[in-house]
Parts: structure tokens; sequence; C-alpha cells
């Protein structure tokens, strides 16, 4: 994913702007042929490229029309993380999937859960106790199995393995379940943490806590600036917000 398609740093830059006012008095939902749009004071919401803000569901509908609700004063995007994933998969993903399934694959390769500390012992058992039911996950759900590795030294993963990653991500509906799982593999570096969670098989909550081990560890041992915490948070809400809408998408 390039940086223009990042939410975070689109949000970023956004924020170096004069934010708009809230100039609505009320965001609702529309079920038009099974899509799902919102609707600002009965007009059509749009994205950035001017196309309709159309769900496919009216779970997820009802979550972007209740961020625009919350919304007070200042529209702020930080305040709309599922619209801002929304307008990535409608505006960039619908019309070129290829690149971020290729990019997911990719992310396979090097697997943050492949590569495992030698020391101290405490981290190696949260490692082992956070990561090793994803490759059982993986071995059950895609039959694929992979290579592990001590620090930093590259494994190489055999072509059967990413063959089955990039079957199980082929079968993700574009462009709003690729679109998050995309988003927690470019946040937590692991494309198996997100197929997992875009899968069922892993809460949100246990996703992030999978793809923190390391920083988590580290603030257990030494503690955390309030810098570091605010971008701990910033990157906490936008995994939060893909976890949440592959959840509702499931509905």
């Amino acid at each position: 994913m390039s940086e223009d398609d990042n939410p975070m740093r689109r949000a970023q830059a956004a924020m170096r702007t004069p934010l708009p006012k809230r100039f609505y008095k009320e965001a609702a939902v529309e079920n038009t042929a099974g899509h799902f749009a919102i609707l600002l004071d009965g007009k059509s919401a749009k994205t950035p490229a001017r196309n309709s803000l159309a769900l496919p569901n009216a779970a997820l509908a009802m979550a972007v029309a209740a961020e625009w609700n919350a919304i007070e004063g200042n529209i702020d995007p930080v305040q709309l993380p599922l619209t801002r994933l929304a307008n990535l998969a409608i505006d960039a993903i619908a019309s070129a999937p290829q690149p971020v399934i290729d990019e997911i694959v990719q992310y396979a390769g090097t697997d943050l859960v492949f590569y495992r500390a030698d020391n101290p012992p405490g981290l190696v058992a949260l490692q082992n106790e956070r990561w090793n039911p994803i490759l059982d996950w993986a071995a059950a759900k895609l039959n694929a199995r992979f290579s592990l590795a001590e620090g930093i030294v590259h494994v190489s993963q055999s072509n059967q393995a990413l063959a089955a990653v990039r079957a199980r991500v082929d079968t993700l509906s574009r462009p709003f379940a690729l679109a998050a799982v995309a988003s927690v593999t470019n946040i937590g570096g692991s494309a198996l943490i997100a197929l997992a969670l875009a899968d069922g098989a892993i809460s949100g909550d246990v996703a992030w806590n999978a793809a923190h081990v390391d920083e988590q560890w580290n603030i257990s041992q030494w503690g955390e600036d309030a810098e570091a915490q605010r971008r701990f948070a910033a990157r906490h809400a936008e995994f939060s917000a893909a976890a949440k809408m592959l959840a509702l998408l499931r509905r």
C-alpha cells in the first residue's frame, strides 16, 4: 500500500489543513438495490474521488453513519476511521485490487510470526503463546506450513505455503474485506494474523496483541513515553477500525 493510500497518512495530511465544520444535521442509511448508501441530510455522501459512499451491508453502513452522527463541531478525519477505510476501498482498491493482493502475499513471505527471539525466556514464551496459534490456524485452514527462524536472518518459505496464502487472499470479498485485511497487515506486519482475523478465528484484541508482542514486552520492561503512547494509540485506532469492518462484513 502506498503512502497516499495509507488511511493514517491521509488523515495526518488532512489534519494540517483547517477542518470543516459539521454542515449536516443527520447521517442516515439508504438501501438501494442491495447497496447501503450514507446520506447526509438526505443527500448522498461522497468519497474524496466523488464516488457514492455506499457499503455492502446494513451493519457496516450503520456503523459508518454512526461515526458521522458522533461528530461534534469540526469534521475530524481521525474520528472517521471506518469511513476512511471505506473511501480507500471504493476509490482505490475497487479498481485495482491486484497490487493490494500482491502486497499481502509479499508480507506473508517475511511474516512477523516467523521470526522468534532466542531470549529472554519471558519474550520467547510470549511469542510462542501468541504466535503458535496463528501457525496452527494456517496449517488447519490453509494447509500451509511455514519455516521459523531465530533473530532477523531471512528464512525462505515454500512456494506451496505462499500459494496457499494467495489462494486465501483471492477469496476475500472486494473491495472492503481486502482493504481491511491490507490495513491490518500493514499496521501489524503479519498477513497471517490479518487472515486469521478475517476468518473470525481470532478477535480484534487477540490480533492486536499478537501483532505487538515485542512492543508490549518492551513497554512492560522499560515503560513508555507520552509520544510513543500517542503513536501506539493512533495505530490501535486504525487497527481496531479494520478489525471492526471485518467483523461487520461477516454479519
